[in-house]
């Protein structure tokens, strides 16, 4: 990475006027900046910087939230809305379950509001699928996984599957504009991180389309035997039908980290968006009908995790679980697949150090700090939310850390500059003043924010807080908060520092920040986590395996790891020799 990258993408990398800093993807207010970065493939997924999305789609396809007060409204009387946003109309579509190829309305005709968490406003309504709705999706992904004894899709070449995948690729591309402005309404992100995740969406899309092709190659791989008698190859084939339950920080994001890999794989799937969040998640639907996808190959059912999460985590005919979320429900459904004997794929909570060494540029230290635990609303699982900073450095480094956070732009994500959104529900906003408020009583000091900024009268806007003083018994250092809270911690020895870092439950990731590479080649090392950063905090590519150790879960996503994860093993073993394997003595001849 160039000395100056992520200064340059940003209209301030230090503080001045109302400039900010300190958000997740999304470039500077000059567009020319933005596509720059995104060109280099930086951010949430950077597959966007992959050949692929350059390559011609082939014209040969075979023909072709959200809670409301735990309400839930009946579809009739829910007509489409419009939010008013800075001059501009944003429609949220009206969309009903996807199933078998078409749109379907829920057995029970409920529905959830999608709300604006900028400025808590109804704008429109999402299916709510209930147990009823996953019986006929799973019906319909096991039709898919057999049509025609497979040959449509899951032993189809990977050829052909890629094809799809790249149209899919095409058609977000295209789309990218309307995907963002839905994205930044229903989640609260920043419009330029919502326009940098759709470019991250079509990576992917690309990336596992070249996988996909890859796969036909590695059929029947020899296996190096020890008697001359045998040969044997491995045959790699789809899990089967496949359970996709996703968070609500990386709305489509995500969910593409689970399903394009399932679709290059040849598994049919069920996704299930966060009802927190799934309005992109729908759209994508529609690009696959748009594309031509084999009917029940994907199916999306929105609603409550209770009402339909659960339910398609537990059913017997889905061969595997991947979720994303938060510990607690990655224990429910382990518990229910373990019933079963069906495997699971976990990426749960996080609560990740950054470590700051004494001989670090502290101004571009306190940059790669903000951004490892303010990007996308301080809402991510690898969020780096455990400052460790040496002694030495402490005091000015914490001095500049607070002038910097003062200074992120925190407004509705459609203005420019917009470097801080709102968390994504009520809920969730007052789980994180309540963290803040905790931590004061148990005797930290915050040192700025965990309040409303006093100019957002409505929204659920929460102002970065950082927070020192902490001692490793708090429930700020030991509980994952999923906001834009970050907690403090002097070392006075590398020693000091490994072990402060690893005091955790988890293990997603961690960053360490030194001048002395070999010193950072041993944090790396010692680490007690999946993921590692350098000098960084938050780049993540489509080719590099995601995942944690401990209580963060197990299994990876992204790279070959994540093509792998939808993947079973078959080893073919044959006979060669003309002659009996003689173990057993013949009857005699009369």
């Amino acid at each position: 990475m160039e000395k100056n990258s992520w200064a340059d993408q940003w209209d301030s990398s230090q503080p001045s006027g109302n400039k900010t800093d300190g958000g997740k993807n999304g470039g500077t207010s000059s567009s020319a900046k933005y596509k720059e970065k995104v060109g280099a493939g930086l951010g949430k997924t950077k597959a966007a910087a992959s050949s692929g999305l350059k390559k011609k789609i082939g014209k040969d396809i075979d023909n072709e939230k959200r809670k409301s007060n735990d309400r839930l409204i009946d579809l009739v009387a829910s007509p489409p809305l419009v939010a008013e946003r800075e001059s501009m109309a944003i429609t949220v579509p009206r969309r009903q379950l996807f199933i078998g190829g078409q749109w379907t309305e829920p057995v029970r005709r409920k529905t959830l509001p999608v709300v604006n968490p900028a400025t808590e406003d109804i704008i429109g309504y999402i299916p709510a699928a209930t147990s009823e709705d996953v019986e006929l999706a799973v019906e319909a992904a096991r039709k898919a996984l057999t049509r025609n004894k497979g040959k449509d899709w899951a032993k189809a070449s990977g050829a052909v599957r890629a094809k799809y995948l790249r149209a899919i690729a095409a058609k977000v591309t295209e789309r990218k504009s309307e995907l963002a402005n839905l994205e930044a309404i229903d989640c609260g992100k920043p419009l330029e991180e919502a326009a940098w995740d759709m470019d991250d969406v079509a990576g992917c899309f690309e990336y596992y389309a070249d996988l996909a092709e890859g796969l036909d190659a590695k059929q029947k791989a020899p296996l190096s035997l020890p008697l001359d008698t045998f040969k044997g190859y491995v045959l790699k084939e789809p899990i089967g039908v496949v359970g996709l339950i996703t968070p609500w920080n990386y709305p489509l994001l995500m969910a593409v980290w689970k399903v394009a890999p399932s679709l290059a794989a040849g598994c049919t799937a069920i996704l299930k968006p966060s009802e927190l969040a799934s309005v992109t998640c729908l759209e994508l639907a529609d690009i696959c009908r748009e594309v031509g996808l084999p009917p029940g190959v994907l199916n999306i059912l929105t609603g409550l995790g209770t009402e339909a999460g659960a339910p398609l985590a537990s059913h017997p005919h889905v061969d595997k679980v991947v979720f994303t979320g938060s510990t607690a429900t990655g224990i429910n459904i382990m518990t229910s697949a373990a019933r079963l004997v069906k495997p699971v794929s976990l990426e749960l909570g996080g609560k990740s150090p950054i470590v700051v060494f004494d001989d670090v540029d502290i101004d571009k230290a306190v940059e790669w700090t903000m951004f490892g635990c303010f990007w996308t609303n301080g809402q991510i699982c690898s969020a780096t939310s455990r400052l460790l900073v040496h002694e030495r450095i402490a005091g000015e480094f914490l001095d500049k850390l607070v002038k910097w956070t003062k200074n992120i732009k925190i407004s509705d994500p459609f203005e420019e500059g917009c470097r801080l959104g709102p968390v994504v529900s009520k809920g969730q906003y007052e789980r994180v003043v309540k963290f803040v408020s905790n931590a004061r009583n148990e005797g930290a000091t915050v040192l700025c924010g965990g309040a409303r900024p006093q100019h957002l009268k409505k929204g659920y806007f929460v102002e970065p807080a950082i927070i020192s003083n902490v001692t490793t018994s708090m429930e700020i250092w030991r509980e994952e908060v999923f906001g834009p809270v970050l907690c403090v911690k002097t070392f006075s020895t590398e020693d000091e520092a490994i072990h402060l870092a690893n005091d955790s439950q988890y293990g997603l990731a961690g960053a360490v920040l030194s001048n002395d590479l070999e010193r950072c080649d041993r944090v790396s090392k010692a680490f007690e986590a999946g993921i590692v950063w350098v000098n960084c905090s938050q780049p993540c590519f489509s080719q590099a395996p995601w995942g944690g150790t401990k209580r963060s879960g197990f299994g990876r996503e992204l790279g070959e790891w994540g093509l792998e994860n939808y993947l079973s093993v078959k080893q073919v073993t044959q006979y060669i020799s003309d002659e009996p394997w003689g173990w057993y003595k013949p009857p005699s001849k009369l």
